[in-house]
């Protein structure tokens, strides 16, 4: 069962583990360029984003004690383009940021989400029957997100996959799985920060 469930006005703080980001930048083979992450957190997607990025934009709607701007990404004119945007939406706002992404981004977008996004009707007719993603890469480990704190420990019942869309590839979406990479992905260092500013 699909066990992650937010109130409406949460922040849906989950963070995002490093090598689930680090899996992805394999697999796009990124070096160089510029991206922005408009849901920061804490900044463990930023932070791996920057390792293979020129230039990485980050924000956040919160202040969680790390630096970044506070900025609603939703609210107000689009941003200026960059070369990708690549983030871990809040869950009931998914289809806005990923279509404002699409919109501000000049090579392509890339969102973790819940397998479960794929489903739905309304999803359907308001984003992948108009924008469907160029790769849809499924986990074959479970991505585990726990609320309001990044850790190596856990279980999750819920499955997550990356949603990818490249502007210069319009075609029929492919499906790949991510083989099994945590243990060649994950860092000592990844986890050193935890949950507090005081801990940088």
């Amino acid at each position: 069962m699909q066990q992650r469930s937010e109130p409406h006005d949460s922040l849906d703080d989950f963070p995002t583990p490093p090598w689930a980001t680090r899996a992805l930048l394999n697999r796009l083979q990124i070096s160089g360029g510029t991206c922005r992450e408009p849901t920061a957190n804490r900044g463990h997607m930023v932070r791996v984003l920057a390792e293979a990025f020129d230039e990485v934009e980050a924000s956040d709607v919160h202040d969680y004690g790390f630096g970044y701007p506070v900025n609603d990404y939703l609210f107000g004119p689009d941003p200026e383009p960059l070369d990708w945007t690549i983030f871990n939406p809040p869950f009931r706002l998914a289809e806005q940021f990923i279509n404002r992404a699409l919109r501000t981004s000049n090579i392509g977008v890339a969102a973790i989400v819940r397998s479960a996004f794929l489903e739905g009707i309304r999803r359907y007719e308001n984003l992948f029957s108009e924008q469907p993603p160029t790769l849809i890469l499924q986990f074959t480990e479970r991505v585990v997100m726990h609320k309001g704190r990044l850790s190596k420990d856990g279980s999750t019942a819920t499955a997550y996959c990356w949603l990818i869309w490249k502007k210069d590839n319009q075609g029929a979406p492919q499906f790949d799985w991510v083989p099994p990479c945590r243990r060649k992905l994950e860092r000592p260092e990844d986890y050193q920060l935890g949950t507090s500013p005081d801990q940088l």
